[in-house]
């Protein structure tokens, strides 16, 4: 058994990007954190209950945690697509006290190229806290985010595959912990709806010839000719 966090800009990230591979490893007895910096909601206008649409939102995250099997989230409810306004050493030693504690093996974290602003500093600060010699984590693999990486423009960084997770038996928890965030679940063609994301498994399935997958980015990675990639992801 081991020990894998996600650490996420928002509610949902860590289902929309990770979320299969993250109940792989609950079903193969791995230890599942979340880790979740902004609270989501506060960004959008017009909201007319921001204290209900809180709670709503901290409902929506307990019930996908039990449908992707997760031990535990962890949530620090910063303020929502304003991660700019704190500083970069703030947000890193936020989330390396979270790794410190845990001390897991595994992080998965957003592809800092990605258009949302929350994205790309929760994927500089994961970076930080996970540098080499100053914490446990042997893989720090980046995920696409359907609505924020594919929002890119020219300039940025583009998102680049290096390993794939077969999620063919866990794409239903993927989806099912995806219903749970209804809130956030747009109709289709919006890239944060069911099908989109059920098309997105089976085009990264395709890549890698199985039936779904999701992708990743090879931050950083230690490697054990004992240690088997392919278990850790």
């Amino acid at each position: 058994m081991s020990t894998v966090l996600a650490v996420v800009a928002h509610p949902d990230d860590e289902v929309i990007g990770p979320g299969g591979t993250l109940a792989r490893h609950a079903r193969a007895g791995d230890e599942v954190h979340v880790l979740i910096l902004a609270e989501g909601k506060t960004s959008r206008a017009g909201d007319p209950d921001p204290e209900g649409s809180a709670a709503l939102s901290a409902e929506e995250t307990a019930a996908s945690r039990a449908a992707l099997g997760a031990r535990a989230v962890h949530r620090l409810d910063l303020d929502d697509n304003r991660l700019d306004t704190y500083p970069l050493l703030t947000l890193a030693q936020q989330v390396g006290a979270v790794v410190e504690r845990l001390a897991p093996e595994t992080v998965y974290t957003h592809h800092s190229g990605d258009l949302n602003v929350d994205h790309e500093l929760t994927a500089r600060a994961c970076m930080i806290a996970c540098r080499p010699h100053a914490s446990p984590v042997r893989w720090l693999l980046g995920f696409a985010t359907l609505s924020a990486t594919d929002a890119g423009y020219a300039g940025r960084d583009p998102f680049v595959p290096a390993v794939y997770s077969d999620i063919s038996d866990t794409l239903a928890c993927k989806l099912d912990a995806m219903r749970a965030y209804a809130s956030e679940l747009r109709d289709f063609p919006h890239p944060r709806s069911l099908k989109a994301i059920a098309l997105q498994a089976e085009l990264f399935g395709a890549h890698a010839d199985t039936a779904a997958a999701e992708a990743f980015s090879v931050l950083r990675g230690t490697w054990d000719p004992h240690n088997r990639l392919s278990k850790e992801g």
